[in-house]
């Protein structure tokens, strides 16, 4: 097995953007979704389920300098300031503790919403649904692209929003995807090592475009009809920091 793509998003819900290589500290990948759009006056998270527009927005971040472009070009970019206001926000029915920030990402993101929201910066695995890591298996892409005869959704892996996308041969083991049966194992994946924690469910996003964020092809029913269940891929917590490329070796049961 070999590492196909790497990637994350810096800001919760645009566009997944792959790397050339991934950094995994104790809290997972360094730079995914540090920041997150708020819906100030309901103190909720913006969620792509429910603002499938934001997949269109692409982010860059270096550390220092966040860059947001629209499709039609349009750009904000600058180092965002901290405002000193803190807001509590529900995310998936828990708290997240978050500082609103300054700059000219607010205003970009709100004229491409139609809806005013505020840029904020989240503290490590606080706008993650389960654990930091995510991986897919390619087997299991290719499988779902043959049901649907669209072998183009084998380029599309970025629907699938993970971390590490595996290329293996083998889509799934008695009737549950491969990458199900590594969950309680340890995965190396480059130089990093991380334990398998569960399936993660999915849900319509991974029906959208991975650029526009229009919907175009119908995984998560796919999903339901192969045997019932909305799950495809796992997620993971790290137990050895490290690197992570493209090409790079994938080793179960990963001695740490």
């Amino acid at each position: 097995m070999r590492v196909a793509a790497v990637g994350f998003t810096p800001v919760k819900g645009l566009r997944h953007t792959p790397y050339d290589a991934v950094v995994l500290d104790e809290h997972g990948p360094v730079g995914d979704r540090v920041f997150c759009l708020v819906d100030v006056p309901r103190r909720r998270v913006l969620r792509t389920v429910q603002n499938p527009t934001l997949v269109a927005v692409r982010p860059r971040w270096d550390g220092h300098v966040l860059d947001l472009v629209l499709p039609s070009g349009e750009t904000a970019s600058a180092a965002p300031t901290v405002s000193g206001e803190r807001i509590t926000c529900d995310y998936w029915g828990r708290d997240a503790e978050l500082d609103l920030l300054d700059g000219p990402h607010a205003a970009l993101a709100s004229s491409w919403l139609g809806s005013p929201v505020r840029l904020a910066a989240a503290p490590p695995g606080a706008v993650v649904y389960g654990a930091p890591v995510s991986v897919v298996s390619l087997a299991s892409l290719r499988d779902l692209a043959d049901r649907l005869a669209r072998p183009e959704l084998v380029t599309e892996a970025a629907r699938l929003r993970a971390t590490v996308v595996v290329d293996t041969d083998e889509p799934w083991v008695e009737w549950a995807w491969a990458e199900e049966a590594w969950a309680g194992r340890t995965l190396r994946l480059g130089a990093a090592t991380v334990r398998v924690n569960a399936p993660i469910p999915r849900c319509a996003v991974i029906d959208l475009d991975p650029v526009t964020g229009v919907a175009s092809a119908p995984l998560l029913k796919a999903l339901a009809g192969r045997s019932g269940s909305l799950d495809l891929g796992v997620d993971a917590h790290v137990v050895q920091p490290g690197v992570v490329r493209p090409g790079d070796a994938v080793e179960l049961d990963a001695v740490v």
